[in-house]
């Protein structure tokens, strides 16, 4: 029979609990000790501190660094986050046995995540790498026959995978490759497809991507430091060190840091223009009536001797207001379904990667939450719903062929002409 720990982690006769390789399995002893202290108690928080502040400090760096880039290096830098996280999911499932008996089977997986990502990515860049290489005709051609045929392609390599798949089947492990192949779908839907609506956020504005982001790097950094210091009323059982008093603290600090933080990026036109191709460099465009400074008269219970009666405040900070009440409120059910999911594997973190954090996919979780969430709210409340001059010409640019385009050009000419000469 099998009892459960005060830590929920089970323990069978012998005392132990059996490990998977690859994973970051801890022992019954060690998670009960840790999981059920808070972080203000804990004895050795000063030094672990110390290791996640310098990580922190190091992510936080290689991240500016990124998007002062620009748009194709924080897209390259994403793709890289979703192949750790899809090699850490991948290996919390991975059994070294079974894996000995099935040669190549690891590779359909693999095989499985990039027909994905170019389906996806394709659908979303499709335009723009139109736009980019509209000025040579054999690319311009080339590049259309691609798309046009895109969806086709990765048909036929998902169903190149099932065939794989269904071929690769062995007596007695049946049950693990089907269990497999099931686990590598879900990583498809939870993982790979809501973090790619980063990207999308990215083309629209660096600060679609920027803005959200960082209020959820601030909320858990401010959630870590009001827990550390005042932390003594446990939040949920899920994540025992998690404590009212540090989800209460970053709540108002990421409310906070959205408005100003909204002001801030809003004032650089390389972070707020949209990007409609694929090449490289600052963009500079007319800027977006949300970015456009608009004076606030303060409210007049202020005292005399305030030095400011009105201030300057850009619309788009009003949205912002949303996206931080998300960040602090609903965002953390990411990191909590994230616990609760590594308390069914008994395990401690997804990975090991970056010191004091642990893998890429528990940094990642509140995130993907959030960039779902900042997508759908700039299309549904920021995006004019009209049909524009520039969404018809997309169109154009994407479905017409060069000759169809040119006889289109001599018809709009002709209707032109003959609208002046009935003017006249």
């Amino acid at each position: 029979m099998i009892k459960e720990s005060d830590g929920s982690v089970p323990v069978t006769h012998a005392g132990r609990v059996r490990r998977r390789r690859g994973s970051n399995e801890v022992p019954a002893d060690v998670d009960q000790s840790n999981g059920t202290k808070l972080l203000a108690n804990d004895q050795n928080k000063y030094k672990s501190m110390l290791v996640r502040a310098y990580s922190t400090i190091w992510m936080i760096g290689g991240f500016v660094f990124v998007v002062y880039m620009g748009h194709l290096y924080i897209w390259a830098m994403i793709v890289i986050i979703q192949i750790f996280m899809a090699k850490e999911l991948f290996n919390l499932l991975r059994k070294a046995h079974e894996d000995k008996q099935l040669p190549g089977f690891r590779l359909l997986n693999w095989h499985i995540f990039f027909t994905a990502m170019l389906f996806v990515y394709g659908r979303i860049l499709s335009q723009r790498l139109v736009n980019t290489v509209t000025t040579d005709k054999f690319w311009y051609k080339l590049v259309g026959n691609l798309i046009k045929y895109h969806m086709a392609t990765c048909y036929f390599l998902y169903i190149t995978g099932f065939v794989w798949f269904i071929l690769s089947l062995k007596k007695k492990m049946y049950k693990y490759q089907f269990g497999q192949y099931a686990w590598t779908h879900m990583i498809l839907i939870v993982v790979f497809t809501q973090s790619s609506f980063t990207v999308a956020n990215i083309f629209e504005g660096i600060f679609w991507f920027l803005l959200p982001a960082s209020l959820i790097v601030i909320n858990d950094i401010a959630a870590y430091i009001f827990g550390f210091f005042f932390g003594r009323t446990p939040l949920i059982k899920l994540s025992p060190k998690k404590t009212w008093e540090g989800f209460i603290g970053a709540s108002v600090t990421t409310i906070i840091s959205a408005f100003v933080l909204a002001n801030f990026f809003g004032r650089f036109q390389w972070l707020t223009c949209p990007r409609k191709d694929l090449s490289t460099g600052w963009l500079q465009c007319d800027p977006d009536p949300l970015f456009k400074p608009e004076n606030f008269a303060l409210p007049g219970w202020l005292p005399e001797w305030f030095p400011w009666t009105e201030i300057q405040i850009l619309p788009v900070q009003w949205h912002a207001l949303g996206l931080g009440l998300f960040a602090s409120i609903i965002a953390p059910f990411g990191g909590f379904f994230a616990s609760g999911f590594k308390r069914a594997f008994n395990i401690k973190d997804f990975g090991d990667s970056i010191p004091g954090h642990g893998g890429m996919t528990d940094r990642m979780d509140c995130q993907m939450v959030m960039a779902v969430f900042a997508y759908i709210y700039h299309q549904s409340f920021i995006v004019a719903q009209s049909v524009s001059l520039g969404m018809i010409l997309d169109q154009i640019v994407m479905n017409l062929s060069y000759e169809e385009q040119k006889e289109l050009y001599a018809k709009l000419g002709q209707i032109i002409k003959d609208r002046q000469f009935g003017e006249s």
